[in-house]
């Protein structure tokens, strides 16, 4: 697959962050013999195999921070548009990268946001999808927000060797979304568009869930023990210090843990439902169809 200039078929779907776990299902739920799509990527060495392509495919590089980005875009109606990779600098890259589209002639934007998105968001990484929606829309672009719950899929990764899950949760509840739900949801709009103008979604899973009931359930689907243990912000940020994190990193992990303590994730929407026609898949369920972390 390679890109062609002077495509001119419309409308075409563009997807980014194709070598992540959501863009990368995105990518290969969208590809199908016939449909326009292109994958958007900034290392075409790491392009994945995506499934069932054919000649209508194309594969273009896009840096979100570039300043040239609208070539890879020109000729994209409806943008698929993972959020970037957390940095000091990631709203300005989303800037600039919803700049891009504009002036390229995107005509429709479909951006991964998160649940609650505010400009005052105890999750620190909120604001900066708050401020990316209110850039979307100030562009004159369509748009649709998929405002993702934490990934049920990480929780895993939050336990240390010893199976604990450390944070200031309190009792605090979140619904956590499955990835391929995310992905499920995403493909649902991007097949049609135009019925989703103007709307934001939250992707939720369908139980709000404690730490205490989430390492409960990781303990019961694996050959190990979880358990969750609370920490005060000052502990938490302590015992994090060792990976010698930036301020923004810093903040990022503690405020995971304050906003569920807060109520911000105490959230349970049937939007998954709404757009694919399914259930969204519980914690249990995605422990039990995936490998465990090594």
């Amino acid at each position: 697959m390679a890109f062609r200039a002077d495509s001119t078929t419309l409308p075409r779907i563009g997807v980014t962050g194709v070598t992540g776990a959501v863009g990368g299902a995105v990518a290969r739920l969208v590809s199908a013999p016939g449909r326009p799509v292109r994958f958007l990527l900034r290392d075409v060495s790491r392009l994945p195999h995506l499934g069932d392509v054919d000649g209508e495919s194309e594969v273009a590089v896009a840096e979100y921070g570039a300043s040239d980005a609208a070539a890879a875009l020109e000729g994209v109606g409806t943008l698929f548009m993972v959020s970037a990779a957390e940095s000091p600098t990631r709203v300005e890259e989303h800037r600039n990268f919803v700049d891009q589209a504009a002036k390229a002639g995107v005509q429709h934007i479909v951006y991964t946001s998160f649940l609650n998105a505010a400009p005052d968001s105890t999750f620190t990484l909120g604001r900066d999808h708050f401020a990316t929606e209110e850039h979307i829309k100030a562009s004159g672009m369509v748009w649709t927000f998929l405002r993702d719950s934490f990934y049920a899929d990480v929780f895993e990764h939050f336990a240390d060797e010893d199976g604990v899950i450390r944070g200031p949760a309190g009792d605090g509840r979140v619904a956590p979304v499955a990835r391929a739900d995310v992905a499920r949801a995403a493909h649902a709009v991007l097949l049609a568009p135009g019925e989703h103008a103007g709307r934001t979604y939250d992707l939720t899973g369908p139980q709000a869930l404690t730490l205490d009931e989430i390492a409960a359930i990781l303990s019961a689907g694996r050959d190990r023990d979880f358990r969750y243990e609370p920490e005060t912000i000052e502990q938490a940020r302590a015992s994090r210090q060792k990976y010698d994190p930036q301020p923004f990193e810093m903040d990022a992990w503690v405020s995971t843990y304050t906003a569920i303590a807060a109520g911000e994730l105490d959230v349970v929407s049937n939007d998954v439902r709404l757009l694919t026609g399914q259930k969204a898949m519980t914690l249990e369920q995605l422990v039990a169809s995936s490998e465990p972390v090594r």
